[in-house]
This record gives C-alpha cells, sequence and structure tokens, in this order.
C-alpha cells in the first residue's frame, strides 16, 4: 500500500526532489489526513448541522492536495535553471555578467514556487481549523496531527524562500518575497498552534 518512489528518490544523492518537492508532499498527506476526519464526518447524523460545509471542505482539500502534488514536480522544474546557471562558465567579465542574470532570473521561480506551496499549506491549516472543531470527535487527534504536519511543511517551504532572496539583487524584490513568506508563517503558524493546543485540551 505504500508507495516508496518519492522517498526513495528524495533519500538518493539527485538533487531533485528536495526541500521544497518534501514540504509540498508533506503539505499534501497533511490535506489528505484533513480529508479523512472530513469523510468519518459526513453522513453521520450527530454532524448534520455541518454537513454542508464540510462537504465544501473536502472539494477544497481534494484540491488543494492536487496542486500540492503538481508543485512537487514544478518545484524540481524550478531549480533546473537555477542549477545550471550556477554551473554556467565564470572566467570572463561577459560570461560573469551572463552568468549573473541567468542566476537572477532562475531565482525568481525558485522563490515563487515555494511561495506557492507555503499558500497551499495555509489554506490546509485553514481547513484543519474546522475540521478540528466539527469534525467527528472521533478522529480528532488526526485533525490536530494534519495541523501539525501542515505547519511543518509550511516552515519548511519558507527555507527555500529565505536561502533564494538571499542571492537577489533586487532589494525591492526580495523585501517583497520575504514579506509575503513572514505573513504565510505568521498566520499559519499561529493557526496550526491553536488547532494542536484545542486538540489536546480536548484529548485530556
Amino acid at each position: 500500500m505504500v508507495d516508496t518512489e518519492f522517498v526513495e528518490a528524495l533519500a538518493s544523492k539527485a538533487p531533485t526532489p528536495g526541500g521544497g518537492g518534501a514540504s509540498a508532499y508533506a503539505g499534501a498527506l497533511a490535506s489528505a489526513l484533513a480529508s479523512m476526519v472530513g469523510n468519518l464526518t459526513v453522513g453521520k447524523k450527530k454532524y448534520a448541522d455541518v454537513e454542508e460545509r464540510m462537504r465544501a471542505e473536502l472539494v477544497e482539500l481534494d484540491d488543494t492536495r492536487a496542486h500540492l502534488l503538481s508543485l512537487i514536480d514544478e518545484d524540481a522544474r524550478a531549480f533546473e535553471p537555477l542549477a545550471a546557471a550556477y554551473g554556467m562558465p565564470k572566467d570572463t567579465d561577459a560570461e560573469r555578467a551572463a552568468q549573473s542574470a541567468a542566476l537572477q532570473q532562475a531565482l525568481v521561480g525558485a522563490c515563487e514556487v515555494p511561495l506557492e506551496i507555503m499558500a497551499c499549506c495555509l489554506q490546509v491549516i485553514e481547513s484543519c481549523v474546522f475540521v478540528a472543531r466539527h469534525g467527528s470527535v472521533l478522529a480528532l487527534s488526526d485533525a490536530g496531527a494534519a495541523a501539525v504536519l501542515a505547519k511543518a511543511a509550511l516552515m519548511a517551504a519558507s527555507l527555500n524562500v529565505v536561502i533564494n532572496i538571499g542571492s537577489m539583487d533586487d532589494v525591492e524584490r526580495a523585501d517583497g518575497y520575504r514579506n509575503q513568506m513572514e505573513d504565510l508563517l505568521a498566520a499559519g503558524g499561529a493557526m496550526a498552534d491553536e488547532v494542536y493546543a484545542d486538540v489536546v485540551k480536548r484529548l485530556s
């Protein structure tokens, strides 16, 4: 039942998948776990009053999970021009200028993909808030685990942003990416922490 292909590729010396792909995969796992809670809730008379909203959350979680899985390959594609730029010759002024231009262009995609992963993880955390509060109590611990996983994915993806903005010459663009990253971290981290604390309290 366990598909180890991605994990084995991640463990290899190949440059991709790497941290970005792993972040997207972890976010997808968090989404799947939150969906499990929702699927255990719908159709139960006890939760009839949240049935419609829970089904809506399940649709959103499915869409977000699919997007996160697609971002695994997107992250790998974004790394290719970055790796190529770092490998360009730098022996002459012209070569150094060409290498720098290629690098600066590649850094844009290398920042925007992990930011998209972070945005998706925030969406997962937002769904976790609802499923933890209104989902089946039999799966309460799973709702909390989903929030924790999504927060970890959010934080992991942010590291790809940090490392890439550090090489950007365009300070204004770098600051914009940094602000987006920090806003996503702050919003998602706070919500995930609240879900975890609430779940622990209710389980104790």
